[in-house]
């Protein structure tokens, strides 16, 4: 997206054509209306960008099938040249016919044609080059099949396109629709123009263009229609439309020889994620210091333009009340919106047709003054910010100490504060751009928040995206059918259809394109029902390639043809996650039979996009993918204690209920709470053989950091301390999750470092509770461990005979607590006895004591004298 710069902001409206209540599809549906339609074509021509092209911005859709698009603008257009005052030399006719030719042939290598060719759609800009506009009019509209009204000036159209007269879906009258126009049409209309930028007059501007129209549609061939438009152009010889040049043969032409060498050929900027380089062209001033003489600087037009009308949106900009002021929009009585009545004698009473549905061609330019306005005090600094720890020790401006108090507010405030999202914006844009150099500063601001404007490029960095995508995406084959086909088709449908874009009928393309790119890449996998809910807003060969690093670190082999070993894995280390951080809610679930398989399957198949609204989800996965693989338990587990009053209340009909519709759930607190319980959990506590397997060095997938927060135990190389893997009939006959002597010895403050791992308050945040007999504890314990012997606790038929608790341990409810024993099974019943009693935070050591004998961290005793 190209800067600002010396455009402006424009927007124009129109209403997509009205379906009948009534009708549904083939598949027994509600018909998508057609402005839905007109919204999911539109998203292409968000991407086209050509210097001769007025970018497109945004489209909105309103109430009654309206659509407001937003897209650069300019005040001047051709039109300026049709006073005698103004009238071009030879020379600019042949440039302003040039730059047309070459917008032309850009669109035409991108499936485009304009079709809308006017002296109002030919901008110019300050400097007098060509800037074409509405150009996507036509093909957003489904060649004018989407909307009431036809696609083009009639004083331009070719003599082909009248021919065709106009055309609508509900027409009786027409079997079928006219093939698409071509760019030929388009090489007529520019004829036309320059024929009259040349003449100095409107050709037809003394012709009655009703009566005149009237006559050509009811002629039945094309012959006639260009014979009576070479009259009245002066020229009796019949056109032959086949033999007219398309705009790339026309920039051919030698009579463009002595202009064609002072334009440079457009390239393409470089997607972020390419195999090119992002800065081969860049070119610097031999004296850096001229880029910033200029005090008075505009900044904020320096800025892409979807930045600068986001912003125009956060500070107050509102589209209906722009076109409204401009009497664009015009709000009617109801009473004078009444229909036609017809008495006996043919008097006709009430409306005329209403033509406010037909098509209003004025662009409205939005005003800048009110988001300047509140940008005034940002400091001229903030647009260009460092992105070293030297930016500490610079003088803090009143911008960037309301910057800092800003992030203390609630997320959602701070997304719809303009100034915090200015400077958060232009920050992710330049870390970005330096992605992968930057990656680590990338994840260090993402822990602070992500700006919603460039969420989409932020968590492809966070997921470690590189390479050039668009190959491996295109190199798929994606047409030939395949039997997962059909489900897809049925699933997509459901996925999210209250948002605009997925509902559309690109949207279902672009969705089915990018699942099945992952189906036929990955013939390992199966595609699973429900599957199409995680990845709803990224498109194309971005979308795949997230898609293809997101499942193997979340969702690693969940798609198997038979994956119930490995849900039921995740399920039973999530069981103890609950058991592990709410012992109590765990105690209740359990006795009522309300297990993880009844509810948390679509949680984690979909990771929570099954649960949650979009809006929610963002918020949701601008953490998740900060955290490593196991960080899903942690969200799951912060659900469950929102929740957490109403399941204890209640039995196992009142909890299906209450999930086969979820209440309300507070996202913010949510991740807020996440957070918190996983730095509460040990490492290896959820540590699952079937999850991803170790990188290998330099390999292209989830960025490593050093934090412990985006670390994953299944990545740290193993040693004779680490954790050794379970059955799944054992993992699920333990109710705690077992933690590795590493764990231990790092949380117990036992390494050569002495580093200290105290909480808060102060005091350790885990104890280590001996089961052995006195006599094995003082053969050699971890030092600080706390003993209550197995015996004394149950007897021999592993009843309980006293309570833990009266032996000191109340006193350390809270911490980490360890039991290590000799015994695997001894630890197992010792640790599901301190969860049965509502203890929280218990996990067992896995290999017992056996595994520290050989690292000499066990104390012995010293005799007493």
């Amino acid at each position: 997206m190209r800067s600002l710069k010396d455009a402006q902001l424009g927007a124009f409206t129109f209403f997509a054509s009205a379906l009948p209540h009534d009708v549904c599809g083939s598949n027994g549906l509600p018909l998508t209306p057609n402005s839905i339609k007109i919204l999911g074509r539109f998203q292409i021509l968000k991407t086209i960008t050509h210097p001769r092209l007025c970018q497109y911005v945004d489209i909105s859709r309103g109430k009654h099938e309206r659509l407001i698009v937003v897209a650069e603008h300019y005040e001047n257009c051709l039109s300026i040249f049709q006073k005698p005052e103004n009238a071009p030399s030879a020379e600019k006719v042949l440039q302003i016919a040039y730059e047309v030719l070459e917008g032309l042939e850009f669109m035409n290598k991108n499936g485009l044609v304009h079709r809308a060719l006017g002296p109002n759609n030919v901008l110019m800009d300050c400097k007098g080059n060509v800037k074409l506009a509405k150009f996507g009019l036509y093909h957003m509209t489904d060649h004018g099949a989407d909307v009431d009204f036809p696609i083009g000036y009639p004083s331009y159209l070719a003599p082909e396109v009248i021919a065709q007269g106009s055309f609508h879906p509900s027409d009786p009258s027409r079997d079928e629709a006219p093939l698409p126009s071509g760019p030929k049409s388009d090489v007529w209309s520019l004829g036309i123009l320059l024929f009259e930028l040349c003449a100095g007059r409107r050709l037809l501007q003394n012709i009655d263009i009703s009566e005149r129209l009237k006559f050509i549609l009811t002629l039945g061939c094309m012959d006639d229609i260009v014979t009576v438009l070479a009259e009245e152009h002066g020229c009796l010889d019949t056109i032959k439309v086949n033999l007219m040049p398309t705009p790339a043969e026309l920039l051919q032409d030698p009579v463009f020889n002595s202009i064609s060498c002072h334009y440079t050929p457009f390239q393409k900027p470089v997607s972020l994620f390419s195999s090119s380089l992002r800065c081969a062209h860049l070119v610097l001033p031999d004296d850096i210091s001229d880029l910033c003489k200029d005090n008075d600087e505009d900044y904020l037009s320096e800025r892409a333009i979807d930045e600068v009308y986001h912003l125009w949106c956060l500070a107050g900009g509102d589209l209906e009340k722009e076109l409204t002021n401009q009497e664009i929009i015009q709000s009617k009585p109801p009473i004078s919106t009444l229909p036609n009545f017809v008495l006996e004698d043919g008097e006709t009473f009430g409306q005329g047709r209403d033509r406010s549905f037909l098509l209003d061609d004025t662009t409205v330019t939005l005003s800048l003054c009110q988001l300047r306005n509140r940008l005034k005090d940002v400091a001229r600094e903030a647009y260009y910010p460092l992105l070293e720890d030297e930016q500490s020790s610079l003088p803090q401006s009143n911008s960037s100490n309301e910057l800092s108090a800003a992030v203390t507010l609630p997320l959602i405030i701070r997304e719809r504060d303009t100034e915090y999202q200015l400077i958060r914006i232009i920050l992710f844009d330049r870390l970005l751009k330096a992605y992968p150099y930057k990656k680590t500063l990338v994840w260090k601001e993402a822990r602070v928040d992500i700006p919603p404007l460039v969420r989409g490029l932020a968590w492809a960095g966070l997921l470690g995206i590189e390479g050039d995508i668009q190959a491996k995406y295109e190199g798929i084959d994606k047409d030939t059918p395949i039997p997962t086909d059909r489900q897809i088709e049925v699933d997509i449908p459901r996925c999210h259809q209250y948002d605009e874009l997925l509902s559309s009928p690109q949207g279902h393309i672009k969705f089915r394109r990018v699942l099945k790119a992952w189906v036929v890449s990955h013939p390992d996998l199966v595609y699973w029902q429900g599957q199409s809910f995680s990845y709803t807003r990224w498109w194309s060969s971005l979308a795949y390639a997230c898609m293809s690093a997101f499942i193997p670190k979340y969702l690693y082999n969940f798609f198997l043809k038979d994956n119930s070993h490995v849900i039921q894995e995740y399920l039973t280390v999530f069981s103890q996650m609950i058991a592990f951080h709410d012992p109590e809610l765990s105690n209740h679930l359990n006795e009522i039979g309300f297990i993880p398989d009844l509810y948390a399957i679509p949680w984690f198949l979909t990771m929570f996009t099954h649960v949650f609204p979009l809006h929610k989800i963002f918020h949701l996965w601008d953490t998740l993918l900060l955290g490593n693989s196991s960080f899903p338990f942690c969200i799951g587990v912060a659900i469950l204690q929102q929740l957490r009053d109403r399941l204890l209340a209640n039995g196992f009909n009142e909890c299906i209920l209450l999930f086969s519709d979820l209440p309300e759930i507070d996202i913010e607190r949510c991740v807020r709470e996440s957070i918190s319980l996983f730095c509460w959990t040990p490492k290896s506590a959820t540590y699952r053989q079937h999850a991803q397997p170790p990188k290998v060095a330099g390999d292209n997938g989830f960025a490593k950091t050093s934090t412990y927060y985006s670390s994953d135990y299944q990545d740290m190389p193993k040693t004779d301390l680490s954790r050794e893997p379970l059955s799944l009939v054992d993992l699920k006959a333990e109710v705690s999750p077992r933690i590795s002597a590493e764990d231990l010895i790092d949380l117990c403050e036992l390494s050569l470092s002495g580093s200290s791992k105290r909480n808060k308050t102060g005091k350790p945040k885990i104890v280590a509770v001996d089961i052995r007999t006195a006599e094995d504890f003082n053969r050699g314990h971890i030092s600080g461990s706390i003993n209550i012997p197995f015996n004394t606790t149950f007897g021999p038929e592993n009843e309980v005979v006293q309570c833990p608790a009266a032996g000191g341990l109340q006193s350390y409810r809270g911490r980490v607590i360890v039991v290590i024993s000799h015994n695997m099974k001894s630890a197992a019943m010792f640790a599901a006895h301190l969860v049965k009693m509502s203890f929280p935070r218990v996990c067992n050591l896995d290999g017992g004591i056996n595994k520290l004998k050989p690292t000499g961290l066990l104390t012995v005793p010293s005799p007493q004298i």
